[in-house]
C-alpha cells in the first residue's frame, strides 16, 4: 500500500532527511569517534549511546526515503461545500449528544491529541467527500460503528504549519 501525501509532505520530508545526512549523520559519527577513543567498549556507555543514536537516524533516514520513493502525490483541493484535506469539520454525536471538531489531514501529519486526524482514519474516512447535515455512520473496528452529523466546514489548506510526524 502507498502512502498518499501532498506536494508539501513530500518537500519536508526532502527537507529532513538532507538535515539528518548532511547534519545529524557526521555528528553522530563524530560522537562514536570520541566515545571509542575512551578504551574498554563493552563498559563505556557513551559509546553504546551513541551508536544507538547513530542507529535511529539511519532508521529515519530509510524511512524517509522509502516514504518519498513510495509515495502517491494526492492534490489537496476539494469542492467547497465538501469535506476534503486541511479541512476543519465540526460534527454532533448522537451517542453521546456532544459537539466536536477535527482537521483532516494526510497520515504524516496527524495528531490526534491535538484533534488533527488522518483522512485515512475511521473518522477521517467517514468525513471525507461528505456535506453539512449529513448523517455519517463511524465505523470502528470489532463492530462497533455510531453516528454523526456534519455541522459545519471550515475550509482548510495545506500551508506547511503542520510539522511531519516523528518517530
Amino acid at each position: 500500500m502507498y502512502d498518499e501525501l501532498t506536494e508539501i509532505d513530500i518537500k519536508k520530508m526532502k527537507e529532513e532527511l538532507e538535515y539528518r545526512i548532511t547534519k545529524v549523520r557526521p555528528a553522530i559519527l563524530e560522537d562514536v569517534k570520541f566515545a571509542r577513543s575512551h578504551g574498554d567498549l563493552s563498559e563505556n556507555a557513551e559509546y553504546h549511546a551513541a551508536k544507538r543514536e547513530r542507529g535511529k537516524n539511519e532508521s529515519r533516514i530509510r524511512y524517509l526515503r522509502n516514504m518519498i520513493k513510495t509515495a502517491v502525490i494526492i492534490d489537496s483541493t476539494s469542492d467547497d461545500d465538501t469535506v476534503g484535506l486541511f479541512d476543519t469539520v465540526t460534527y454532533y454525536v448522537e451517542e453521546d449528544d456532544c459537539e466536536e471538531q477535527v482537521k483532516i489531514v494526510t497520515m504524516l501529519r496527524r495528531d490526534p491529541f491535538k484533534r488533527i486526524i488522518s483522512k485515512e482514519s475511521p473518522l477521517g474516512s467517514a468525513l471525507m467527500g461528505k456535506k453539512v447535515g449529513d448523517r455519517v455512520c463511524v465505523n470502528i473496528d470489532n463492530g462497533y460503528s455510531y453516528y454523526i452529523v456534519i455541522r459545519n466546514i471550515e475550509k482548510g489548506e495545506d500551508d506547511a504549519s503542520l510539522e511531519i510526524r516523528k518517530f
